[in-house]
């Protein structure tokens, strides 16, 4: 008997191969930048006038405003954008940016250190730039969502003596991530909170969930009492972990697969750049968006904007995540 193709096999999406033949070098990957970003015509990242001088006399700013009494400032591709003031060429940032997003559990910074031929420090560097575009502007859920707090970080029995904590739960010293997925969009919202007292979860859930919401959740007691909203819980002390539609299955699988990349992948994360590995796992779950639409014509800029008023270069592949 024929067995089936495992996963979904029929994703497709650029290869190796197609990505260095697109941007074969920083001159080729700079025009693709530049048509992407000013598809009709390049204009002043400051000012936005379209009356821009081109090839002008600078190494890196290849272009000038002219309107010169309220600006006249030197620019290129890179200007307000996550690539602004480096000095990496185009090929790296372009194949760096693939690699980042078609990786499932995201890329570490030794692996893009072997893989662009740069050192660590920049490739470390790098990845937290690209990381910075998937800071979204903040958004509510509805309907059926579920909510759900995960704790990061070492084992205290693996600690040095001198580094111990000897806190009293295996918690103690970890980084505590709340999170809150809806089960309709897939969507997940996740960040650090300083603990699971009542008030935290409580304030987590009022700013990312609309008020009549069913809310899902474990049987942590600081999500009781909850007001507004229509809160279901499951008893994991007990054994119960799904109750017919009453589960929090989806941001476990989340948890996971953070989980794995945390230990396989970057082996450890800092308490203070947590937050944008979590952001970037926000992204890596959603896998709606098909292989076969990549957004390489040259009218998709306002896709390629970030709240910031970065240029986000991520999103021009990111298209090329899995269904």
């Amino acid at each position: 008997m024929a067995r089936k193709a495992p996963g979904k096999q029929y994703r497709k999406g650029i290869t190796l191969i197609q990505i260095f033949e697109m941007f074969p070098d920083d001159a080729t990957a700079e025009k693709w930048f530049v048509d992407v970003r000013w598809s009709n015509g390049v204009h002043c990242p400051e000012c936005g006038t379209d009356n821009i001088q081109t090839n002008a006399k600078h190494k890196t700013m290849p272009y000038r405003c002219r309107n010169y009494k309220e600006c006249g400032k030197k620019f290129s591709v890179k200007t307000k954008s996550v690539m602004e003031g480096s000095k990496l060429g185009y090929q790296i940032w372009a194949i760096a940016t693939y690699l980042l997003t078609t990786s499932l559990k995201s890329v570490s910074s030794m692996k893009l250190h072997r893989d662009l031929g740069v050192t660590q420090k920049t490739a470390w560097h790098l990845a937290h730039r690209l990381r910075r575009i998937f800071e979204n502007e903040d958004q509510t859920y509805s309907g059926i969502v579920e909510v759900d707090e995960s704790y990061f970080g070492g084992l205290e029995k693996n600690k040095h003596k001198d580094k111990k904590l000897h806190a009293d739960r295996g918690a103690g010293g970890k980084a505590i991530v709340a999170g809150v997925k809806n089960r309709d969009s897939n969507k997940v919202a996740a960040k650090v909170v300083e603990n699971t007292k009542r008030k935290t979860p409580h304030d987590f859930i009022s700013d990312n969930v609309e008020e009549g919401s069913v809310v899902c959740t474990g049987d942590l007691s600081s999500y009781e009492n909850m007001k507004g909203y229509d809160h279901q819980s499951v008893k994991h002390r007990v054994g119960e972990y799904v109750d017919e539609n009453i589960h929090i299955n989806g941001m476990e699988s989340f948890w996971r697969v953070l989980k794995r990349a945390h230990k396989g992948v970057f082996h450890k994360i800092s308490h203070k750049h947590i937050n944008r590995y979590v952001t970037e796992f926000e992204r890596i779950n959603l896998k709606s968006i098909s292989a076969n639409k990549i957004p390489l014509a040259k009218n998709n800029w306002d896709l390629l904007l970030n709240c910031k008023n970065e240029v986000s270069i991520l999103n021009v592949f990111g298209n090329l995540l899995r269904n």
